[in-house]
């Protein structure tokens, strides 16, 4: 008895050990704890402006070898158009709309570093969470969250309030009013109204006193002394924040210091780069996070000498070939370091490209493929539709391709799950973890139905119908293009969300998108015999889905969008604002 005991047990051991041996590499996760991770998100950036995704007239090698050495996901959504909503999305792995971080009227992003609005401190942003867990959480370049609620140095938005130890960067977003020889970008037409409206102004005060002085116009003097004090008054309240926009908006931080006013453009691109590797060297013995948030590829397409004409792109092109070189300097730093295997690295876009940004003939946007629409266009997969690649050997599959729809907001439940870390209990979570389906684990998305928002105005909802493969998508809300079938909003400059710029569908515009991907052909309920049963379902999700939704103060309210003198980040003494301490270095 003992020795069939003793058979016995040899026997089970060595089962266990051999079926060990027999087990795929990708368990390694599970002794993987707290892996490092990179987030890079391009700006603008358009789903088919990257060679893997289709493009062969602009060369991204580094972003397509991260595709081939991992994991590409082809229906990659982002949960709004525009940057501040879809990265408060990213952030917080919720509809931008339950922070109060979309828009109810046509400002739908924040406008101004000296504004009140942005991610509020009662939302817990992926960093914040890895912050607890231990590690060392930077962010380098972009921001576009605010930074000031009532002082100029509460800094209840900056991102030090919302879990990075580190920043370095634009707490506002790269326009081209931060470059001196380009066309101001920033409230352009509003800005010509302006000046109109002071000219006027003007003209009607200068006929009132010439015509006092030669005796034409029988007008009090204190009646000319309170216009002309009107008009001084007009022209200061407006010129005092437009006039200065580069002073204002165009400035660089580190942590809560301002050290350029306003920023040095030419050298940007290398401070950038030069913090993110030096952020991964000061930390490559302790878990980090490092959110590099590229200021490429936004106008005014800041574009290093040793990249300019290299494309076949013009200078959009050029500006994508650099920042994919940046990509590649990164990646050889967490190689240099000998992290390559324990980094999760994931690229991405904030949304679509912007298809109506042109100078002339120079078109300054990018392009996104097949897919109708771009940024701005809060239903139409050009507005939405982004890169997705992740990153880590020996954990995620190589040369994978993943057709599910996923969203940004998966890296919220996603990185805090690997760093492990617990979701906020209190909130509704939209974001769902990614790494089953990224591992092969599971075969289907967890997303059931996506909703997709411009401003607050629900465009579009897309549900992915698992058993059959299908997915759905209907369109209650879309732009009317300027001019008539052009494909963008090329007379406004961006699409709106609601009013006279936009076409209500009652039915809903109906599409299959894994039969139509480009959106070219309506369903009907005369050409698609499960019309009203699909239009019924994504009612009801819609029904349950507005349940879930509570009010919250409006981050991007008139008010808060507004420039308010005392909330500028300032360098000396207000109004005296510029500084240059990156020269001195």
């Amino acid at each position: 008895a003992s020795l069939f005991l003793l058979c016995f047990r040899t026997s089970l051991v060595a089962t266990l050990i051999f079926g060990l041996l027999l087990q795929s590499p990708l368990t390694e996760l599970s002794i993987i704890a707290q892996p490092n991770i990179v987030l890079l998100m391009a700006d603008d950036l358009g789903i088919g402006d990257v060679s893997c995704y289709g493009n062969d007239t602009i060369r991204t090698p580094n972003i397509d070898r991260l595709a081939k050495e991992g994991v590409k996901l082809t229906q990659h959504i982002a949960a709004a158009p525009l940057c501040t909503p879809s990265r408060a999305a990213f952030l917080t792995g919720r509809y931008p709309l339950r922070s109060g971080m979309d828009a109810v009227n046509n400002h739908r992003v924040i406008f101004w570093n000296g504004g009140s609005g942005g991610l509020p401190s009662n939302e817990t942003t992926f960093a914040k969470i890895l912050q607890q867990q231990g590690y060392s959480t930077g962010l380098i370049g972009k921001w576009h969250q605010g930074v000031n609620c009532e002082s100029r140095n509460d800094h209840c938005h900056h991102p030090l309030n919302h879990g990075f130890d580190y920043f370095y960067g634009m707490p506002f977003t790269l326009i081209s009013d931060c470059q001196p020889t380009e066309t101001p970008e920033m409230g352009r037409a509003f800005r010509r109204k302006l000046w109109l409206s002071t000219q006027t102004i003007a003209l009607v005060t200068l006929t009132a006193v010439l015509g006092r002085l030669t005796g034409l116009i029988s007008v009090h003097w204190k009646m000319l002394t309170c216009l002309a004090g009107f008009s001084l008054l007009f022209f200061v309240s407006w010129f005092s924040s437009y006039g200065f926009i580069r002073y204002w908006n165009c400035i660089m931080m580190r942590n809560h210091e301002v050290t350029e006013q306003p920023m040095v453009t030419d050298r940007t691109t290398s401070l950038i780069l030069r913090e993110s590797i030096s952020f991964i060297e000061r930390n490559k013995h302790k878990p980090f996070l490092l959110f590099l948030s590229f200021l490429h590829s936004h106008t005014p397409l800041l574009t290093t000498e040793k990249f300019l004409g290299r494309s076949s792109h013009g200078l959009y092109g050029d500006n994508v070939e650099e920042m994919d070189w940046m990509v590649g300097q990164v990646l050889d730093a967490v190689d240099k370091e000998g992290l390559k295997n324990t980094t999760l690295v994931y690229f991405t876009s904030d949304h679509g490209g912007w298809l109506e940004r042109q100078e002339g003939e120079r078109q300054l946007g990018g392009w996104n493929g097949i897919y109708k629409g771009g940024k701005g266009m809060g239903g139409w997969e050009g507005g939405i539709r982004v890169p997705g690649i992740f990153r880590w050997p020996g954990v995620l599959p190589t040369g994978t391709v993943i057709n599910e729809p996923t969203s940004l907001m998966d890296i919220y439940p996603t990185v805090i799950n690997l760093a492990g870390g617990v979701l906020p209990q209190d909130r509704v979570i939209d974001g769902r973890d990614l790494m089953p389906l990224l591992r092969g684990i599971v075969k289907h998305s967890e997303h059931e139905f996506l909703f997709h928002y411009c401003g607050i105005h629900l465009h579009a909802v897309r549900w992915h119908q698992k058993d059959s493969g299908a997915i759905w998508k209907a369109h209650y809300v879309t732009p009317l293009f300027d001019p008539p079938g052009a494909g963008a909003c090329y007379g406004k400059g961006v699409c709106p969300c609601f009013g006279e710029g936009v076409t209500h569908h009652d039915p809903p515009l109906l599409f299959d998108l894994s039969r139509d991907p480009s959106e070219a052909k309506p369903l009907s309920a005369d050409t698609e015999p499960l019309f009203d049963t699909v239009i019924k379902k994504i009612g009801r999700a819609v029904e349950e889905h507005r349940r879930t939704l509570s009010p919250v103060p409006e981050q991007l309210s008139l008010y808060n969008i507004m420039w308010k003198p005392w909330l500028q980040p300032c360098c000396g003494t207000f109004p005296f604002c510029w500084c240059d301490k990156e020269g001195a270095n």
